[in-house]
């Protein structure tokens, strides 16, 4: 299975191996990401033209694209060199001219006589009230006219490639399209009156209308499908793996738990005792635990994620919990410290600050067990990190980790179990695609005694007011946030954005009560700034989003962003949830520039109206698409060419749910449609999928 199938050879030749592309062109493509002709193949036109033949440009919507049959009259050649040279031509019912600009001798003479008849293609505007088509797209004998297609399809285009090529190209690759066996379960290909793949292949390339173009097409949407089922194949291939590969039987005994309940000022939320139940049944099976556990701000993960932990040291074994920052390792340790006290478990950090004999000490009583529950960061990944018996690791705030680090943490512990944490509320589309391999316990409840967050909308113009709103918040003890914005894509203009509004605000409120933090700061004096203000040592802390995630300050109750507007809404939400942690009501002040966009009203009012993180997220995905919503390259989530996660969000529900039926019945893709569905990872460069069958 390890060597790509023989039909498939001429998709993923060399793209010079197509008739008209040399080397330069097949560089220009390889700038779209097309490298074989498989991906022009996933290039659809993005619109079309119509280019259907009419009597004349009389009563057509101008300026616009027509195609018409002419007479040729007479030439007006240019005055001066730089001149357009001129033909009149007429149709059936008025008279226009064709323009040409660079004209060369006698050229036009010789191609269009007068009197001949041609058929020309083009757009055609006003000027002076005379009709014109500048250098027309098509000029055509009329025997010919078949040879302009009715419907012109329009693909993206880059730097030195045309439509013409983009044409000829797509139409090659099409004609290397093999026969193949069928990987859609026939039932659902029936239901939606789908076609096969070759055919779908070929009408999305020949669209005879607009209407052929929209994702909702029968041609479009088979593809898109195609897709999607290869990315949740993989997925359940992924899952199944983890479902094969033995686990080992974590059995809790609940001692070192109830102490822990039996400390805690407050009760679990149903949710949380669901999810611990979840979690600790999944780690008593024989099999491996691959688990997420998604909680909105402040719904009480930490607690779940200990109890976990719990269950691993009641069952005499270690348990490891990792965070993407090193400032957020501290944080967590010194949230679970007082839990572990209580407990009587022995819990360490370990990050790369550790250094010399006292990393040595630490990783001595690691691997001997003396450590029960480690928390750190990616430094636990070195290969000096050895555990004695690790049986679960939960990793913090997913999305700076792939697929490919799960794996990577599962060779940790043999068979360690793991739980995956994540702030952010996933809209259950994006949900599938990110996370299709694992489980999810969902936390959609607030602890007790979390206030509600009063979030207000102010213009940027009110700066004054809200400078002295803090001043009073300050005097009265309390602590606040300010977020600047992420100016542009430079790190620059980020930087000094962040440092003159930390000059203006430390003018009006005194030095030594002002901190600031951002990206470009050496980790240290970030890690400084930050302590400083978790001690309460700064009251005001200027930051760029690099507070988005975690950071904990019971005392801070109010949160201004500048700029809110330029955010995510997700990204508001986390924000927002940085406050409200402590006894004070808390309040988010959401600043913006005038003047504010009707959308941009509309998304923060969203936030204004709503505290739940998932319907934020939900309403984020309609209104701003994928790319926006998870900051692109780094989240995990899948590019797709032809799919769109917002537009068919429930065909990835029905392509996961028949990416897991198949493996179900058919483990080994054996079967007429599993060697069909193997065929189509291969076309759909799913190359981990096929490690997996491989080696499975």
């Amino acid at each position: 299975m390890s060597s790509r199938p023989e039909p498939l050879f001429p998709l993923f030749a060399g793209l010079e191996t197509l008739e008209g592309v040399g080397p330069k062109t097949a560089q220009n493509l390889a700038q779209m990401g097309v490298d074989a002709p498989r991906d022009l193949l996933f290039t659809l036109p993005h619109s079309g033209i119509d280019r259907r033949l009419r009597d004349s440009v009389q009563g057509a919507p101008l300026p616009g694209v027509v195609t018409v049959a002419v007479t040729i009259g007479k030439h007006a050649p240019p005055r001066n060199r730089t001149g357009a040279y001129r033909i009149y031509v007429e149709d059936a019912q008025t008279s226009f001219q064709l323009v040409f600009f660079h004209a060369r001798g006698d050229y036009w003479q010789r191609q269009l006589p007068e009197g001949s008849r041609r058929v020309v293609s083009g757009r055609v505007e006003l000027f002076d009230s005379m009709a014109q088509m500048v250098h027309p797209d098509f000029i055509v004998p009329e025997s010919d006219a078949a040879s302009i297609p009715a419907f012109e399809p329009v693909y993206p285009l880059t730097h030195g490639i045309t439509q013409k090529l983009m044409w000829k190209s797509t139409r090659a690759a099409l004609s290397r399209v093999p026969k193949m066996g069928e990987w859609i379960d026939p039932g659902q290909k029936a239901l939606k009156g789908w076609p096969d793949f070759g055919a779908a292949m070929t009408a999305a390339h020949t669209p005879q209308s607009l209407g052929d173009i929209a994702a909702t097409a029968p041609a479009r949407e088979r593809l898109a499908y195609d897709e999607l089922l290869a990315h949740q194949i993989t997925l359940a291939l992924a899952r199944q793996k983890e479902r094969r590969s033995k686990g080992r039987v974590t059995q809790a005994t609940g001692t070192l738990q109830a102490r822990v309940r039996a400390s805690l000022p407050y009760k679990p939320t149903g949710a949380q005792v669901r999810a611990i139940e979840e979690i600790t049944t999944d780690m008593a099976s024989p099999t491996r635990m691959n688990r997420l556990l998604q909680g909105d701000v402040g719904a009480g993960k930490t607690l779940v994620a200990f109890m976990a932990l719990l269950a691993a040291v009641e069952a005499g074994r270690q348990g490891v919990l990792m965070a993407p920052t090193e400032i957020l390792a501290r944080q967590h340790l010194a949230g679970l410290q007082p839990m572990a006290e209580q407990a009587g478990v022995v819990l360490e950090i370990l990050t790369g600050r550790d250094k010399g004999a006292e990393r040595e000490a630490k990783l001595r009583a690691l691997s001997q067990g003396d450590i029960q529950i480690l928390v750190g960061t990616h430094a636990v990944f070195q290969h000096s990190v050895v555990f004695d018996d690790l049986r679960l690791a939960v990793v913090d705030e997913q999305h700076r980790f792939g697929v490919r680090q799960r794996l990577e943490l599962g060779r940790k512990g043999r068979q360690a179990d793991v739980l995956v944490m994540t702030a952010t509320p996933i809209p259950r589309s994006l949900a599938l695609a990110q996370y299709g391999d694992m489980d999810v316990s969902v936390l959609d409840e607030k602890p007790p005694g979390r206030k509600p967050i009063r979030t207000v909308l102010v213009s940027t113009d009110r700066m004054d007011e809200v400078i002295d709103r803090l001043r009073a918040a300050i005097t009265e003890g309390r602590q606040c946030y300010w977020v600047c914005p992420l100016v542009e894509e430079s790190e620059v203009s980020d930087l000094t954005s962040a440092e003159e509004r930390f000059k203006r605000l430390r003018a009006a409120l005194g030095e030594g009560v002002v901190g600031l933090v951002h990206g470009q700061m050496p980790p240290a004096d970030k890690d400084a700034a930050m302590a400083a203000f978790q001690r309460g040592e700064t009251q005001l802390l200027v930051a760029t989003t690099v507070i988005e995630v975690g950071v904990d300050v019971p005392n801070a109750s109010i949160m201004v962003i500048e700029r809110a507007e330029s955010f995510g809404l997700a990204q508001l939400h986390q924000l927002r949830g940085r406050v409200g942690r402590g006894t004070a009501a808390s309040s988010c002040l959401l600043m913006y520039q005038h003047p504010l966009s009707d959308s941009g009203r509309q998304r923060l009012e969203v936030l204004r109206e709503s505290e739940d993180g998932f319907v934020i997220a939900e309403t984020d995905l309609q209104m701003r698409g994928t790319g926006d919503l998870i900051g692109t390259a780094q989240s995990g989530i899948p590019r797709f060419r032809v799919a769109d996660l917002e537009k068919q969000a429930a065909l990835m529900a029905v392509a996961q749910t028949d990416a897991r039926k198949l493996l179900a019945d058919d483990p080994t893709l054996d079967s007429d449609r599993g060697k069909a569905a193997r065929l189509l990872l291969w076309l759909m460069r799913q190359d981990e999928a096929i490690r997996l069958i491989s080696v499975g």
